[in-house]
């Protein structure tokens, strides 16, 4: 089944220096676009509720989301095709 991808907004990148290109907030999760065009899907499973919290505020604020990534969320992504 295909599956429609979200509509991506901008990421801020106020640092400047961020690996986030863009994101999409779906329901209580958010998609993640990374330089490079990869997708990925966080949710309340994974990683959890509390951490994807954070990173739509994050995201919204547009600064800090690569790195919250990077620091709190590794090795889990649910990689988009």
């Amino acid at each position: 089944m295909d599956r429609a991808l979200p509509t991506m907004t901008p990421y801020a990148n106020r640092s400047g220096d961020s690996g986030v290109v863009a994101y999409a907030l779906v329901g209580d999760a958010i998609v993640v676009e990374f330089d490079g065009g990869a997708l990925y899907l966080y949710d309340d499973v994974r990683p959890g509720a509390a951490q994807v919290r954070r990173m739509r505020a994050l995201a919204r604020a547009g600064r800090g989301l690569s790195g919250y990534i990077s620091r709190e969320v590794v090795g889990y992504r649910a990689r988009l095709e």
